[in-house]
């Protein structure tokens, strides 16, 4: 994917998860330096950019959709980036934040925000505080289509860099049959 002039663009994000992921990315150690040797990391939780930038080469998506804001921004990721990728069982499945889709969206957020600790802002103004939690949580593949799923909870390192390193040299991405597996 690479060429003689240029890196590739990552990008990196994380919707309804617990950056677990991002953590086992980080875990690569010394390989991290050289997969940096070879991407521009574009957009992701370890770089301060606020705007998801166009041409995209490879985008990690960690989490599970769980809100209205992570529908607009995976449908924006998609739109920006080649390749996409679910990074993790909870993008993956939904995982443990779909543990939520047990219960009454409404009984949840009146436990939190109405009976909870502090005042509940006032029913007109929380459309502008915070984004809308969907009914259910989804994982990614449910919101936009996905090229690549990277299960494991959260991947392990080694599973990462074979995918990262497949990804960066062109090659079709074909893990071994014990990196497939999921938890």
């Amino acid at each position: 994917m690479t060429t003689q002039n240029s890196k590739v663009r990552l990008a990196t994000t994380w919707f309804g998860g617990c950056a677990g992921c991002h953590m086992s990315f980080l875990d690569l150690d010394e390989r991290l330096i050289d997969v940096l040797g070879l991407v521009d990391i574009v957009f992701g939780p370890v770089v301060d950019i606020k705007k998801f930038p166009d041409n995209v080469d490879v985008t990690l998506i960690e989490g599970a959709v769980a809100n209205s804001d992570h529908v607009k921004e995976a449908r924006e990721i998609r739109r920006k980036s080649k390749i996409v990728i679910s990074f993790g069982d909870c993008a993956v499945t939904g995982n443990v934040p779909a543990m939520r889709n047990a219960l009454k969206i409404d009984d949840v957020l009146t436990a939190v925000y109405a009976e909870g600790p502090g005042k509940s802002p006032p029913s007109g103004e929380l459309l502008d505080i915070m984004p809308v939690l969907l009914p259910k949580v989804l994982p990614v593949h449910q919101v936009i289509p996905v090229d690549l799923y990277l299960p494991g909870c959260p991947p392990n390192p080694d599973r990462i860099f074979a995918a990262v390193a497949a990804l960066l040299k062109g090659e079709p991405v074909t893990l071994p049959e014990e990196m497939r597996s999921f938890g």
